[in-house]
């Protein structure tokens, strides 16, 4: 396999967390669950072949993705191919920073997956072809970054407000009061609900639930004794069964369920094998 994690230089640092490149990756498996973990992807498939979405229950196709696409913040699972014969670079976007890419509201693609160049200020398919074009991958790297640094400059401006609640959010997820945070930056509820759904997707009510379960999931991988109910609590759960139910609703299985068929990366879960 070859593989290339890039973290990109300033200003793109401040928006792209990273940009990753792989080829011949072979898995133990044909498909993954890929749970919520409030990231999103631009994805740049260099292959030509279509790399498919499947339903969560019946694992039959109901969306093909070609060429490049954008996958929105997620509040659910998504199955997907596991990466066998695939030659992709993942951008990955900084928590709640994708907006200045997008040409519309982040909410808009909410839990889901769309071609590129409908929700991207520029055409992306001509610098998929450049990066087509090139074989060292160094190469390929640098010029998606000068490519989106040439594009993207002048819309690279960090809204301070987002910032202010996201940082919130993830500094303290089990003790967060989100009127709280309302009253710091001095908007009412509603105003603070719709400015996070424009630039992150979803509320910071729903934000909050994820980087909860997220924190879960980290737990759980730390542990060498699991307790559920010590877990709930570390994690801001009101109680258990709440913890249960959110659990089962972001990744379509109990807390139980999980750690038997959890995989060896975090928040992908094997679910067919080759």
């Amino acid at each position: 396999m070859i593989s290339y994690l890039y973290r990109p230089k300033y200003p793109l640092s401040d928006f792209i967390e990273s940009i990753y490149y792989y080829k011949d990756f072979i898995p133990a498996h044909a498909i993954d669950r890929l749970l919520p973990d409030g990231n999103v992807q631009l994805i740049i498939d260099l292959t030509e072949q279509p790399k498919y979405i499947y339903d969560n229950r019946t694992l039959k196709e109901i969306q093909a993705c070609k060429r490049v696409w954008f996958s929105g913040f997620r509040t659910e699972p998504i199955t997907i191919p596991s990466g066998q014969d695939s030659e992709m670079i993942i951008v990955q976007f900084m928590k709640g920073r994708a907006y200045p890419f997008m040409s519309d509201p982040m909410d808009q693609v909410k839990n889901l997956v769309v071609d590129a160049e409908l929700v991207l200020k520029f055409d992306i398919h001509d610098l998929r072809q450049l990066l087509q074009d090139v074989d060292s991958v160094a190469l390929k790297i640098e010029i998606l970054e000068e490519e989106l640094l040439k594009h993207y400059l002048p819309f690279l401006e960090r809204n301070p407000f987002t910032d202010f609640v996201i940082s919130k959010i993830i500094d303290r997820p089990h003790h967060c009061c989100l009127s709280d945070i309302s009253d710091q930056v001095g908007y009412s509820q509603k105003h603070v609900i719709k400015i996070f759904k424009a630039n992150v997707g979803v509320t910071p009510k729903e934000f909050l639930k994820i980087i909860r379960f997220q924190k879960a999931i980290q737990d759980i991988e730390e542990r060498r004794v699991v307790s559920w109910t010590s877990i709930s609590d570390d994690c801001g759960f009101y109680d258990q069964s709440h913890f249960i139910a959110d659990f089962r609703n972001f990744s379509g299985m109990t807390p139980s369920e999980y750690l038997k068929q959890r995989g060896p990366y975090l928040n992908y879960i094997p679910v067919l094998d080759i």
